[in-house]
């Protein structure tokens, strides 16, 4: 059985290109997005790697370490990094991985035998500051991600962690919420004003700020 939400992500100490990193550590408290990729000095790769560096601020804004994985050498890496800088005129400001031994590949389940060989998948895993696994994602190594909906989704994470909310489909930041079934109406009401009642589960209100 792989990791399951809720899940305490492994730690784990391995070298990287920002030098050794032990995970907990290093994620301190933090949000974490841990992302891998098959192998350097591929297209799909060095355009998703740059697109993550392109949103350094967004990680930023929302208090997320982004890091990435692949079970290539820290010395690929290093050699692979200025391509996906002048690609994606960027500049990766976040770490990645070196797994040649797979150790961390597979303590997150991130080796798919049957996706053709034994590199790693494009796994997400949104990681909160308990440490604990709240959101993954598995992609084939053909289909680069899209980085905004990994974004969209920790912004849903972070508005549901602090408000007694659920959002609906297509949700971004700033659209109206759901009162979950576990709030009654008089309820919602008291806490958020006006409740949008489509139906008697089906509730919304504007989303809470701060």
């Amino acid at each position: 059985m792989g990791l399951q939400l809720g899940d305490l992500a492994p730690d784990f100490t391995a070298d990287s290109t920002a030098g050794v990193i032990d995970f907990r550590d290093w994620k301190s408290g933090s949000w974490a997005v841990l992302f891998s990729h098959p192998a350097d000095f591929t297209p799909v790769c060095t355009t998703e790697l740059g697109r993550v560096a392109q949103l350094s601020a967004e990680w930023a804004a929302r208090g997320a370490k982004p890091i990435a994985l692949s079970v290539d050498s820290v010395d690929d890496h290093g050699k692979w990094v200025p391509d996906i800088n002048e690609v994606n005129g960027t500049t990766v400001d976040y770490p990645i991985i070196a797994d040649p031994d797979k150790k961390v590949a597979n303590l997150f389940g991130m080796i798919h035998p049957n996706e053709g060989d034994t590199s790693s998948v494009r796994s997400v895993f949104i990681i909160d500051p308990a440490d604990k696994v709240r959101l993954t994602l598995t992609y084939p190594k053909s289909v680069g991600r899209n980085f905004d909906e990994i974004l969209r989704a920790l912004d849903a994470l972070q508005l549901t962690d602090r408000a007694a909310v659920s959002t609906p489909v297509d949700w971004r930041s700033g659209d109206r919420v759901i009162v979950p079934p576990t709030v009654s109406t008089a309820d919602a009401k008291a806490k958020y004003g006006d409740v949008d009642e489509v139906k008697p589960y089906l509730r919304y209100v504007a989303a809470p700020q701060g």
